[in-house]
């Protein structure tokens, strides 16, 4: 980077900005906002620049190098190339610090886009190569960042000396402001503006012993940028996390570096930890005071056991919290270019586990049969021979649409499609993690599918036998 980033106080300091148009008005209005001591030189002012009066000083004239005297930081800002260069020289040449307005070559000093929410302040550059980027990562973080962390980081300040004195290690602090952040009743004082009540409410938590928290996080289908903001904010906080296998690489990179990591394997048909020690291991963590992250594939409370694991924390008194996330029933089949529902072809969409518990009941396979609903099978891959031999007994079309997408969302997805009666032919074109789709729905993959994935071809067709 040819700039080193820095945040420097402006506040009564003089700062002279040469010329007075457009691009003089914005550098005007940013150093007055700081508290800028400022004189602007030119002939003329522009009716924003006038707007801003008596705000400024204004000497109305031409450029010399004599205005440059005993000034902190100097703005070239004319249409005149030459009169740049020379500010730009001139106040190079006094040690004085430069900004030459659209020159980041020639700037001892840039300005970055800023995302504020005072006394929070985010900085973006990207030393001028691609000044619209860094307007739409501005853009991005200022829809993402609360209203109310300016609040926040106000009251914060006020108390840092006593969580500091309250805690006494810099893990223990995270957890506190973790916890205090997620708090709604806090959230709702500092929305409304009210520091004292928010600053008495944390007086009072401190005080109180610190106590660990799960949550339980939905990953969403595989691709990272379908990952909720809430799901990313918690692994930016989370001391441990325990993933299964589904979660994508891209999503594990986004956990915060010194959060530990545990895998606990979990994938259709393997499961390399036992749920019953994959709750133990929630609970384990969590009595020791950790924030800990219980990270699935999809939606935690879609054929995730999530509720399960809930009610574990529930018996041994834990708190918790969930985050859902996009289950691969919507992601993958959009993806797919298949609408679960669609008038003309489904009312109604089922969502099925092919992969049921140890001597459970099978599914109403009549009424799964019925027209007119789209069924979607999650882990059905090794019972498909099953499910394709029970629905055409119960009455469904042998005809009727089948799509399976593997890694649906991702870069490797590939869909496969055909009719109810290919089903197992389909299946072991494909591998786990995949989604079964039954419905006439699946026919529509033909001309609404968009997402391209990788090198791999997008459908792969299935001649029918005879």
């Amino acid at each position: 980077m040819e700039h080193l980033p820095l945040f420097i106080s402006i506040e009564q300091r003089p700062c002279l900005i040469v010329g007075g148009g457009a691009v003089a008005a914005r550098k005007a209005r940013l150093l007055l906002s700081r508290g800028a001591r400022l004189t602007v030189v030119a002939p003329e002012l522009c009716p924003e620049l006038e707007q801003q009066l008596p705000e400024f000083e204004w000497l109305q004239a031409r450029f010399e190098a004599a205005h440059l005297n005993k000034h902190f930081l100097v703005v070239a800002a004319t249409g005149s190339k030459e009169v740049n260069a020379q500010v730009y020289l001139l106040a190079n040449q006094r040690g004085i610090l430069v900004n030459k307005a659209d020159d980041s070559k020639r700037s001892a000093v840039i300005f970055p886009s800023v995302v504020e929410r005072f006394p929070l302040q985010l900085a973006l550059s990207t030393g001028g190569k691609a000044p619209w980027l860094a307007r739409l990562l501005r853009a991005r973080l200022d829809a993402l960042l609360p209203s109310h962390w300016g609040a926040l980081a106000e009251v914060a300040g006020r108390l840092r000396e006593r969580v500091k004195n309250s805690f006494g290690s810099c893990d223990e602090r995270r957890r506190f402001w973790a916890r205090a952040q997620d708090d709604s009743t806090l959230n709702a004082y500092l929305q409304h503006g009210n520091l004292a009540a928010a600053e008495k409410w944390l007086q009072q938590e401190v005080q109180q012993p610190s106590t660990g928290e799960v949550i339980l996080v939905g990953a969403g289908p595989g691709d990272p940028d379908l990952l909720t903001v809430k799901a990313l904010n918690e692994l930016q906080k989370a001391d441990v996390v325990l993933y299964d296998q589904l979660v994508s690489d891209e999503i594990l990179a986004l956990i915060r570096p010194e959060a530990e990591r545990i895998s606990v394997g979990k994938k259709a048909g393997n499961h390399s930890v036992p749920q019953d020690q994959i709750n133990q291991l929630l609970v384990d963590h969590a009595l020791q005071g950790k924030r800990v992250v219980r990270l699935k594939g999809g939606d935690p409370f879609m054929f995730g056991r999530g509720a399960e694991e809930l009610q574990t924390l529930v018996e041994a008194g834990i708190r918790y919290q969930v985050v859902p996330g996009i289950t691969a029933a919507a992601g993958a089949t959009a993806y797919a270019g298949i609408p679960l529902t669609h008038r003309d072809h489904a009312q109604s969409a089922v969502f099925i586990t092919g992969h049921c518990k140890k001597d459970g009941e099978e599914p109403d396979w009549a009424s799964l049969a019925s027209g007119r609903q789209t069924l979607v099978i999650y882990m059905g891959l090794m019972r498909s021979a099953h499910i394709q031999q029970r629905l055409i007994a119960h009455g469904l079309n042998a005809a009727t649409p089948v799509a399976l997408i593997e890694r649906g969302t991702t870069a490797q997805q590939k869909v496969v499609r055909g009719t109810l009666d290919e089903l197992s032919l389909l299946a072991v074109r494909v591998e786990s993690p995949a989604l079964m789709v039954i419905g006439s729905v699946a026919s529509l993959a033909d001309s609404l599918a968009w997402f391209k994935a990788g090198t791999n071809e997008q459908e792969i067709l299935i001649e029918r036998a005879g």
